[in-house]
């Protein structure tokens, strides 16, 4: 016999949210997470409110998730990181008003283990593939394509694992329609652990952000680039490429927000502080959301203490030649943010 217990009422607290069109090409719909309850929400134009279409109890832990469309597709499939050692696919069905397994594919033990993929989520901005990784070590990668039939196929894992590295933050870097390249920000404390041997002190291990690219041809994931960033480095964001923007990464470190890529300058900016708090306290960005349209894109960043940011960049082509960093407003500390 197997017990399980429910709560009375459920959990309040959202841990992350995502917007994306998941139940018609054109609905405006934020995906929450509630500890282990995925629910769906609906904002209502007429009333102003925010209507719950759907809440699932998952009966686990959910750790990420991550909205993911096929290229030329016009709904949205969930892709659910949890603590079950799996990757889910979801797709909602707005008939039945439900959740639909696509694919389930099993690649490590359960539980929330600092080496087992779950932890964080990054898909290539063109639908092509995801990259799912662990606190440390682990990184898979899954190419996503159609059959025939027009379903949602899923490949066999393609690992780029790398021991002795920690991951603060991942995303799928907007390359157009060549191969897909994820970066991650990570620290690899074997070279530090290697100099502490060698010379008999502490070294603190150095921040790097690093480019891995998904071969199609070869089917096989290797790095591709990497370079060092300000320790206090912790969330790494994409820049809209091809025809919408520059390209590259943006990362968000205590007190400056640094463009970066493969091949261009290392571009910076700071962020404006509040009058009368200490030199000596950094500023951190704790949440971020990025707005794209036609020839403009800009991001809303928010720091610990409240405080929004709009960052845009100036560029020409493909060469970014400023970053902007201007105050917007003021609202309770987020854990995600949706534009």
């Amino acid at each position: 016999m197997h017990l399980y217990n429910l709560t009375l009422q459920k959990a309040t607290c959202i841990t992350q949210a995502v917007f994306g069109n998941f139940s018609a090409p054109k609905s405006q719909e934020i995906m929450v997470t509630r500890g282990k309850i995925l629910e769906l929400l609906r904002p209502d134009d007429e009333t102003g409110k925010v209507q719950s279409i759907l809440s699932v109890e998952c009966f686990g832990v959910i750790r990420t998730i991550t909205p993911f469309r096929l290229v030329g597709g016009h709904t949205d499939y969930l892709i659910v990181g949890s603590d079950s050692g799996r990757i889910n696919i979801l797709q909602y069905e707005a008939k039945k008003n439900r959740f639909k397994k696509v694919h389930e594919e099993t690649f490590g033990k359960s539980g929330c283990r600092r080496i087992v993929p779950g932890q964080y989520m990054a898909v290539d901005p063109k639908g092509r593939a995801v990259m799912i990784g662990a606190i440390e070590k682990q990184k898979l990668v899954y190419i996503l394509n159609r059959d025939s039939a027009a379903n949602l196929t899923i490949s066999s894992p393609l690992e780029a694992h790398k021991s002795h590295t920690l991951v603060f933050s991942m995303c799928g870097v907007d390359v157009g329609f060549e191969n897909p390249v994820f970066a991650c920000l990570e620290v690899d404390y074997e070279v530090a652990i290697t100099e502490m041997e060698q010379k008999g002190k502490k070294v603190a291990p150095k921040k790097m952000v690093t480019y891995y690219e998904l071969d199609l041809g070869l089917n096989h994931v290797t790095r591709k680039w990497t370079d060092q960033v300000d320790d206090g480095a912790n969330m790494v964001l994409t820049v809209p490429g091809g025809t919408e923007g520059p390209g590259g990464v943006l990362i968000c470190a205590e007190n400056c927000v640094i463009y970066k890529d493969h091949e261009h300058k290392t571009v910076r900016a700071p962020i404006p502080r509040r009058y009368g708090i200490p030199d000596d306290k950094p500023i951190m960005i704790i949440a971020a959301a990025t707005h794209v349209q036609k020839n403009l894109f800009f991001y809303l960043l928010q720091s610990e203490l409240g405080d929004l940011y709009k960052v845009t960049l100036t560029y020409e082509e493909d060469q970014v030649d400023d970053v902007h960093v201007k105050y917007f407003d003021t609202i309770p500390p987020a854990s995600s943010l949706c534009v």
